[in-house]
């Protein structure tokens, strides 16, 4: 999902949790990066996409759309707030990590409605499919899997490296932004089947507003029912917020839960 607080208390928003009605163990997290200015970054994608690459340790190149995109007055004072840790707090999200990338590919910088940036990076991924290129032509971007302490860690940083090179080279931005979600549904998988190897369960359940991204949704299913699991998603709840303030009384107060309807 794009942002909710953590047990922790950091920003979760991309994690893996193996769950009951009742209660949930994280078992895997995208790698934290600095969230600078709060909902400063949420509205301000290019912000997110420099904090990505400065946690990956990737410079910040003026060639790229993001860079560019601020002043230097702006990159000074975001600089600044990385080095000192000023009004940073950790974040694990996923809607952040698309906002980074669109950002990256000069898709959108600044947005007007909440999920813009990862909606027009999901519109490119379809103009190549459209255009008749298939899953296979896509450049091939992958995770690391980080150090597991209480959970697996996925560190987008190789993503973000093999992106910024691809955006600075010219490749099409259609081709990179279909590589991206591949990348994304290739490590869910990989997650997925270890955890699977490691609690015994198989069926998963695809949830947040990242999984609002049809796109996405279909090669992640494809991927996971290759591999034997049992795939849930949405159909009258929606996967974003509101689907959370269903979830939430379904663990608090179960008998109160009446199954929705779909109204026109």
């Amino acid at each position: 999902d794009g942002t909710g607080y953590g047990t922790d208390h950091t920003v979760w928003g991309g994690e893996v949790l193996v769950a009951s009605q009742a209660a949930a163990d994280r078992v895997a997290h995208l790698a934290p990066v600095p969230l600078p200015g709060g909902d400063s970054a949420v509205t301000n994608p290019a912000r997110m996409a420099l904090s990505h690459l400065w946690a990956a340790g990737l410079g910040w190149d003026d060639r790229l759309p993001a860079v560019a995109a601020l002043t230097v007055e702006e990159r000074g004072l975001l600089r600044r707030q990385l080095e000192q840790d000023v009004a940073c707090v950790p974040t694990s999200s996923a809607g952040r990590l698309f906002d980074a990338v669109s950002s990256l590919l000069g898709v959108r910088q600044r947005i007007s409605y909440e999920g813009q940036a990862a909606i027009e990076l999901e519109w490119l991924a379809d103009a190549w499919s459209e255009a008749g290129n298939a899953d296979t032509d896509a450049p091939r971007y992958r995770f690391a899997f980080g150090p597991r302490a209480a959970a697996l860690v996925l560190d987008p940083a190789p993503v973000l490296r093999a992106v910024a090179t691809d955006v600075l080279i010219g490749v099409d931005r259609r081709a990179i932004a279909a590589g991206f979600h591949l990348a994304v549904a290739a490590a869910i998988a990989a997650v997925v089947d270890q955890v699977a190897a490691d609690r015994g369960t198989r069926t998963v359940g695809l949830t947040g507003g990242v999984f609002q991204n049809a796109w996405l949704v279909t090669r992640t299913r494809t991927r996971l029912e290759q591999r034997g699991h049992t795939v849930l998603t949405h159909r009258l709840v929606p996967p974003n917020d509101g689907g959370l303030a269903y979830g939430q009384l379904a663990a608090v107060e179960p008998t109160a839960l009446v199954y929705p309807i779909a109204v026109k």
